[in-house]
């Protein structure tokens, strides 16, 4: 009998696509929070220099006489990061086809809570530095990290009903949604038409992909890299590839459900009546028919789907918290910490996060339920609701993303902008987490 080591029995746990989702989340966020402070360590440390140095240094892809140069950080924020936007993009498509915001009735609270989750802050950002040098920032306190706030209600247990995380995906998911569209429409500066035509064309070929039938990844990843380079070159953001890139992989799969059982149960029947050539090793027929059932497994499941599903794990261990290490160390100078957070920017961001969060989700939710518009989440209590409008204010991986778009090659004000970002997440994140375990009441 074998034994299993305590991760391989986790791994072998069979779990709904939901429950998958909910793991991948929470473990970016306990990644993502030792990444953060591992970043603020070195920033703060004798080796502060050499951790700036390091992300600064350029790696360059050379063919013939063209050449693509750029730093590790800008590296990873417009390249592993358009992996990330693809994840994003694939969890809308199936959050509006089939989960959450597939039936109006149940969507819309989340959509309301997430406008105006989105509205609020950004005009409280706007109101504070009207005219200032920061005024760009406003779409920064707009977004909501879904892997920190699922995080918090995760660990909370039995204490909050399924029907709240779910609402709070779905809140996300517009929230991220939201955040792609003001990132794609207001941070581009100037917009080059060619590269972006032919952006287009990649698209339209990934479209005639999906609707010739082909379900194989690799032609879908070939054109995709070529329309990031052509996003890169036009000036539009080159992650926004990512999301448009998930907009054209297929979300049906090959073979139906039923095709699958009956086909399986035939092969399996076949493969028992193959004796093995001995006890370690198959006979040719069986292997054959070992490959038939993975090509099954893999029709009955769609692209998007096996995407989603092996592109979570890569993204919570590796590609996020390179991003919270390249963009979350900042060197922090305590005597002067106070003048800081009362800067426009910083002051108009923890305004937006908290302040604009807790109004925009918990007031626009409270308002759709009394006028009868939206029906409170099932099990869950306007208290309970009231948190996780706090929980909505951790803001950081999608507001610190814009930070560096809104205030590009301004050290000062993306300097500020981190600030007000970190302290008003942790802020958010340990009040509604609070709030949630010894305050709220159960409906």
């Amino acid at each position: 009998m074998r034994l299993y080591a305590p991760w391989e029995k986790h791994f072998k746990k069979i779990s709904t696509p939901f429950e998958h989702f909910l793991h991948a989340q929470t473990t970016t966020g306990m990644v993502l929070m030792f990444m953060t402070v591992l970043a603020l360590l070195l920033a703060n440390s004798p080796l502060a220099e050499t951790y700036a140095h390091f992300f600064h240094t350029k790696i360059d892809l050379t063919v013939g006489s063209w050449e693509l140069s750029h730093t590790i950080h800008h590296w990873i924020n417009d390249g592993l990061m358009a992996i990330f936007f693809f994840i994003i993009g694939l969890e809308i498509k199936r959050e509006v086809m089939v989960c959450e915001l597939s039936n109006i009735k149940v969507a819309i609270l989340p959509i309301l809570a997430a406008i105006g989750g989105m509205i609020l802050p950004a005009l409280i950002y706007a109101g504070v530095n009207f005219g200032g040098d920061g005024a760009s920032g406003w779409g920064i306190p707009m977004a909501t990290d879904i892997a920190f706030a699922i995080s918090a209600l995760v660990l909370l247990g039995k204490r909050v009903s399924t029907a709240l995380i779910t609402f709070l995906v779905a809140l996300a998911i517009v929230d991220d949604l939201g955040a792609v569209l003001v990132i794609a429409i207001f941070y581009t500066e100037q917009i080059h038409f060619l590269p972006l035509a032919l952006a287009g064309g990649a698209f339209a070929i990934m479209i005639v992909f999906n609707r010739f039938g082909i379900r194989a990844i690799l032609p879908y990843f070939i054109v995709g890299l070529f329309m990031w380079f052509f996003m890169l070159e036009s000036g539009v953001h080159a992650t926004i590839a990512g999301v448009i890139a998930a907009m054209a992989i297929p979300s049906k799969p090959k073979r139906a459900p039923h095709d699958f059982t009956r086909k399986t149960k035939d092969l399996l029947t076949e493969y028992d009546t193959y004796p093995a050539c001995d006890e370690h090793i198959l006979h040719e027929r069986q292997k054959a028919i070992l490959h038939s059932i993975q090509d099954s497994i893999d029709g009955v499941q769609s692209p998007a789907s096996r995407l989603e599903h092996d592109l979570h794990l890569p993204i919570a261990l590796v590609i996020i918290p390179l991003f919270a290490l390249a963009n979350a160390g900042i060197a922090i100078d305590f005597s002067s910490i106070g003048e800081t957070i009362m800067t426009p920017v910083s002051l108009g961001i923890m305004m937006g996060l908290i302040l604009g969060k807790v109004l925009g989700i918990f007031g626009v939710s409270w308002l759709a339920i009394k006028i009868g518009v939206a029906k409170l989440p099932e099990g869950a209590s306007m208290s309970q609701l009231f948190g996780v409008a706090f929980l909505g204010g951790i803001g950081f991986t999608m507001s610190i993303f814009v930070a560096d778009l809104a205030f590009v090659g301004n050290e000062a004000l993306i300097f500020q902008a981190k600030v007000g970002i970190l302290a008003a997440s942790l802020f958010a994140g340990l009040f509604g987490y609070m709030w949630l375990r010894f305050v709220a009441k159960k409906s």
